[in-house]
């Protein structure tokens, strides 16, 4: 299996316990755990204009930050990762190799495109572990991510 054939499975894998964990936030809740903290209706969206942000940057080699606002609940957020994941494995096992292998522009600075990639996988974990962390909180539930969880054994 090449590298990018791999980082397509991972990312697969991520994104569908991305999707679960996202799930879980309960409609309309603004819970942050400090102040300074985001709520986790605003980190998930986040880790969806990434998650596009991302493919479309090795896709034309170069990176922009636009998110749009985000939608009103969950579950409007959900159908939009929804139908964005599909698509979005599709566009990672339809990247040439010479955009996987290329560079990209972030922010001004050429960066090898597949590493990139990866940081930005690590980096959507990284947000889903911190939305992870305020559910039950907020009074829900933690679904299995690599494993059983307290509340799905």
């Amino acid at each position: 299996m090449d590298e990018r054939a791999l980082f397509t499975e991972f990312w697969e894998n991520e994104s569908k316990t991305t999707r679960n964990v996202i799930a879980r936030i309960p409609e309309g809740s603004n819970y942050r755990p400090d102040p300074k903290s985001r709520t986790a209706s605003d980190i998930a969206w986040q880790i969806v204009c990434e998650e596009k942000m991302i493919i479309e940057a090795l896709e034309t080699g170069q990176a922009e930050w636009k998110p749009p606002p985000a939608p009103a609940t969950i579950k409007e957020m959900l159908g939009i990762y929804d139908t964005q994941r599909a698509d979005i494995v599709r566009r990672w096992k339809a990247l040439p190799a010479a955009r996987w292998d290329g560079t990209l522009e972030f922010f001004g600075s050429q960066r090898p495109a597949s590493p990139m990639a990866w940081s930005f996988l690590f980096d959507i974990v990284h947000h889903r572990g911190q939305i992870s962390t305020y559910l039950r909180p907020m009074g829900s539930t933690v679904p299995q991510i690599y494993g059983p969880s307290g509340d799905e054994p």
